[in-house]
């Protein structure tokens, strides 16, 4: 690739959202994507849009590799069932925990692998659309080499310097993001107990001080009761928990995270998870005063 070009094939292992929009993307550039994901589902949504389904082993075949496996064990255990290679290229683009990044980065390089951090900012929809941004972190070099395929999946990639920090980045944006969602769900259940038209205070609040992109993404999905996922409660939980692990590690409070966690457990106790992140409104909406 250090002609500037595309990898002829691009392995890819999860084909959910995120895998999905990532194969979309490729395919569209005339890129070979394989894949593999043990869900017969996302195999068959993945072929529909000329994705090839193939075992686990097969993968490792492409020129490049992309994870886009759930979490961070999944992508240690992805490693530990790797054939062994030379110069192999392995792309992560799950949020993981930032304190275990550079092990694993050992890990894959004992395979013959490098491994590129490249954490997704941004819900599957700005993926597949590319407008999302990619936090990428590792090897400058192999990074570099890698632009050509960063430049075709979204429309800016950053550099954040050495291994954990892809994700360090992703975990600190992802607090501020689900705060503010959390917040235009809280601000749209209230307009509506007081008596004021979601539809139409959505449209106010779109044009006052307290507009953003999180308001104007999540607001009509709020609104509408539209919980189709472009990003799923139960991957809203997950990263909340690494938020937390991250900040107690190094002795920080995050009051808003707390409740926040608290909300998101709550909706996965109600069997929400696989909603989108914009359902937290559920929660808010169930929710009684409390004492002041």
């Amino acid at each position: 690739m250090s002609n500037g070009d595309l990898p002829k094939t691009v392995g890819l292992f999860g084909l959910g959202l995120i895998g999905h929009a990532i194969a979309t993307r490729l395919i569209a550039r005339d890129v070979k994507v394989i894949g593999y994901d043990p869900s017969p589902d996302c195999r068959g949504h993945f072929e529909r849009i000329g994705g090839q389904s193939v075992s686990e082993d097969k993968v490792w075949a492409a020129d490049v590799i992309i994870s886009a496996v759930f979490s961070t064990d999944q992508l240690s255990d992805l490693i530990a069932s790797a054939p062994n290679t030379n110069a192999g290229r392995l792309i992560s683009v799950s949020t993981c925990d930032p304190a275990l990044m550079s092990g694993i980065a050992e890990e894959a390089a004992t395979k013959g692998y490098t491994l590129i951090e490249s954490p997704i900012s941004g819900t599957s929809a700005d993926l597949a659309a590319g407008n999302a941004i990619l936090l990428v972190a590792g090897d400058t070099t192999i990074a570099a080499d890698l632009a050509p395929l960063f430049k075709a999946l979204s429309r800016a990639h950053f550099h954040v310097g050495a291994m954990g920090n892809g994700n360090r980045a992703k975990l600190a944006i992802n607090l501020i993001l689900g705060l503010s969602r959390a917040a235009v769900a809280e601000g749209v259940v209230f307009a509506k107990a007081i008596g004021l038209d979601p539809a139409a205070f959505l449209d106010l609040a779109l044009e006052s001080a307290a507009s953003s992109k999180v308001m104007a993404s999540k607001g009509p999905k709020i609104v509408a009761r539209d919980f189709s996922p472009l990003g799923r409660i139960n991957q809203c939980t997950k990263d909340a928990v690494l938020i937390h692990a991250a900040a107690t590690e190094v002795g920080q409070g995050l009051p808003m995270l707390e409740r926040y966690l608290e909300l998101l457990n709550r909706s996965m106790a109600n069997g929400e998870g696989d909603l989108d992140n914009s359902g937290v409104f559920l929660e808010i909406e169930r929710s009684k005063p409390s004492p002041v």
